[in-house]
């Protein structure tokens, strides 16, 4: 039995704590906030089995003019922010062409396809059934083409991975969802995944599992990390190992220690609405570039990325999914006075950082999980916590693989 120290209270630092502390592990998790307050609380609480690919750079000509001239809303960016990370944003691009795609996708399909499997034990433990529903979410078609479009991905996704999903017409889509008011093509319901309506509160939750485990939550300076002796020591406490699971501040605490870490930092947006008859289902509406999801606080508007340094105060893509929500719902006002923001940590080949650090002894990492560390946490936390124990790891994964 080891003391570990967790550095990150999100998804992946206390999924990291609970599969080291089932193994019979003393385990500390340090974090600045208290869990499940930083990048876990801000996505839109889906548990993606479907999600068998990971998000590539559209490559399209006519998707990058759109994006040259700021006229899409899939991505943003502005001049510093794009130049703070252009290394890393290139090798994204490379890793998006068809064949590096692919290759990535192998790997992200084994994992995406335990999610549901991997967080099922600690819901039930954690008494948070209350907060999530096992029925899925619907896709948006607006247009007959998408709708095609749409038909041959569920039928490859399920020839290949699986998958299990029902499409809809417009009519079976008015049935399912009786709360959106305008006809649209068509929709795909994916069946396989789950929702949460507090993302943070389902952190916190398996925070508060933890703790009554006899772990120990503590609410300090994780940057503080340093050698001890032969261990490691961060704020007040120490540990033989220590993990780093800062997501997009993790990068910073791997330079002190030898491994360089380029990351794409895509910036998300929410806000909630008051709705007086929420949807039954979140809702994807990608040609908007937007998700609704159904929260405990109204119906959460999140939006997809921005490469910018700071945030917006009036973020274009917010507004735009606002009207696009307002187009297919009855909503009311903003519950909060301004929107939440942070950064999703994307690694450029678009795979996580599970591992042991190269040359140093008991450091590892666990971060780099893009738009899916709320989904994969648990998963890559059990891949982590075997290796600890002596276990291979996964190469694809290993932060050996950045030194290349």
């Amino acid at each position: 039995m080891a003391e570990i120290l967790v550095l990150g209270a999100g998804m992946v630092g206390v999924s990291t704590a609970l599969a080291l502390q089932a193994r019979g592990h003393q385990v500390t998790v340090i974090d600045r906030n208290a869990p499940g307050r930083e990048t876990s609380y801000g996505n839109a609480g889906l548990i993606q089995t479907e999600a068998v690919e990971p998000y590539a750079m559209p490559l399209a000509p006519g998707a990058l003019m759109q994006i040259a001239l700021g006229r899409g809303y899939d991505v943003k960016w502005n001049v510093p922010g794009l130049l703070s990370q252009v290394n890393a944003v290139w090798s994204y691009a490379l890793h998006s062409l068809p064949a590096a795609h692919r290759r990535a996708s192998v790997v992200w399909g084994r994992l995406i396809r335990q999610s549901t499997q991997r967080h099922g034990p600690l819901i039930e433990a954690a008494g948070a059934d209350n907060i999530i529903r096992r029925d899925g979410y619907i896709e948006l078609h607006r247009t007959p083409a998408k709708f095609d479009k749409a038909q041959v991905v569920a039928q490859r996704f399920l020839d290949e991975f699986g998958v299990e999903a029902t499409l809809l017409d417009s009519m079976q889509l008015a049935a399912l969802e009786p709360t959106i008011r305008i006809p649209v093509a068509g929709a795909t319901h994916w069946s396989d995944s789950w929702n949460c309506s507090d993302p943070g509160g389902l952190v916190a939750a398996y925070a508060a599992l933890f703790e009554r485990r006899g772990g120990r939550v503590l609410n300090g300076d994780a940057g503080d990390l340093h050698r001890h002796g032969a261990g490691w020591r961060a704020d007040e406490a120490t540990g033989e190992h220590a993990v780093i699971a800062l997501g997009p501040w993790s990068p910073m605490m791997t330079a002190r220690f030898g491994l360089n870490v380029p990351m794409v930092y895509k910036r998300g947006y929410h806000r909630h609405y008051h709705m007086d008859r929420p949807p039954h289902f979140p809702i994807a509406d990608f040609g908007n570039s937007v998700v609704l999801s159904p929260m405990r606080r109204g119906l959460r508007i999140a939006t997809a990325a921005e490469l910018t340094r700071n945030p917006r105060l009036t973020p274009p893509q917010l507004r735009h999914g606002e009207k696009a929500a307002r187009e297919l719902f009855e909503i009311g006002a903003p519950v909060e006075a301004e929107p939440w923001t942070g950064r999703r940590p994307c690694m450029p080949d678009m795979l996580p950082v599970v591992g042991r650090v190269p040359d140093q002894p008991n450091l590892w990492a666990h971060f780099g999980h893009g738009h899916q560390g709320f989904t994969l946490g648990p998963v890559t936390a059990e891949i982590l916590a075997e290796e600890l124990e002596g276990g291979e790891g996964w190469a694809e994964l290993a932060p050996a693989r950045l030194r290349r």
